[in-house]
């Protein structure tokens, strides 16, 4: 039997949406449109990065894939693989009671993208996703993609992102994290 979701008119409707499920939502026109699981591969390789994030930032700072992102334009919301969280948004999200950077809110430090195999997905993650962090503001976004064995560091500047590719044993730069130590390819590897 097909449950059939409710169309959902704003943001705060999608934040009350709860299913009874641990399934995650991108809120698009209205629609609910589940968000696939994660590659297990994916996974391994972002509780690293994620490992290294905490020891520069603080363990409370650094969320893994369950946090949404309030966005401009379609979709409503993204869950980044990993999410840097500013100092202040720890005590703001207290008052939301749910893991969620709404737009009037500053953006993120970093987000995160691990690329799943497929068209659609690196479509997904090298343009849809990289429009919507330039247009929301997010000031780095990393790319990491492991099929091309390379990262991807986005920074922006004057309202657009600038690109740098990293591959191998190169040194991955991060104008946020000057004491970022990993290369590309201990990014790329779970």
């Amino acid at each position: 039997m097909t449950q059939t979701r409710p169309r959902l008119k704003t943001f705060a409707d999608f934040l009350a949406y709860d299913d009874g499920t641990d399934n995650r939502y991108e809120l698009t026109n209205g629609e609910l449109i589940e968000v696939p699981p994660e590659d297990i591969g994916n996974i391994l390789t972002a509780m690293n990065l994620q490992d290294a994030l905490r020891a520069l930032v603080g363990s409370n700072r650094v969320i893994g894939h369950g946090l949404a992102l309030e966005m401009p334009g379609q979709p409503k919301n993204r869950f980044p693989d990993l999410t840097v969280l500013q100092p202040e948004h720890v005590e703001q999200m207290k008052d939301i009671r749910k893991a969620v950077i709404l737009l009037n809110m500053r953006p993120p430090m970093l987000v995160v993208e691990m690329v799943s195999p497929g068209a659609e997905n690196n479509r997904r993650d090298y343009i849809d996703k990289r429009n919507q962090y330039e247009w929301r503001g997010v000031p780095e976004y990393w790319i990491v993609d492991p099929h091309l064995q390379q990262v991807t560091v986005l920074t922006l500047t004057d309202e657009q992102y600038e690109e740098t590719v990293f591959q191998g044993e190169e040194k991955v730069v991060s104008p946020t994290f000057p004491d970022w130590q990993m290369t590309a390819q201990q990014m790329v590897s779970p």
